[in-house]
């Protein structure tokens, strides 16, 4: 039984995933805020999942029952987040683009962004616990 294999499950596990990852890359430009020639880097992952989810993939997908099989169809696979290095912008006179204040409040954004997926998570495997126990 696979209850927490679907696709918004996936989904959502792969949203934390790249919460964490920006959650590091934020964390290494503040960290680097001063370095001479530093350049900042992103993690694009919300618009790479909003293109995939309008883009106009096919609905009909084949079922494989051999790895050599082709796939027909959209992959399973979910979109992965992209770590971006921003080299045309420089904010100092050290050529470094990093400016604190914007990347605090992408902190602070991911951080509720975080939140929010996790209690998401957490409401889904309550709801699937509650039909489970049958209470």
């Amino acid at each position: 039984m696979q209850l927490l294999n679907g696709t918004g499950f996936q989904r959502l596990e792969s949203a934390v995933q790249a919460a964490n990852l920006r959650q590091g890359v934020l964390a290494n430009n503040i960290a680097n805020n001063d370095t001479p020639y530093f350049k900042r880097s992103s993690v694009a992952f919300e618009s790479l999942l909003k293109n995939e989810m309008n883009g106009s993939t096919p609905t009909l997908t084949g079922r494989r029952t051999n790895v050599k099989h082709f796939e027909i169809g959209p992959s399973s696979q979910m979109s992965e987040p992209r770590v971006l290095t921003d080299q045309s912008t420089a904010m100092n006179n050290n050529e470094n683009n990093v400016d604190i204040e914007s990347e605090m409040t992408q902190l602070a954004e991911n951080q509720l962004r975080y939140n929010a997926y996790i209690e998401q998570l957490n409401y889904q495997i309550k709801m699937k616990r509650t039909a489970v126990e049958g209470r």
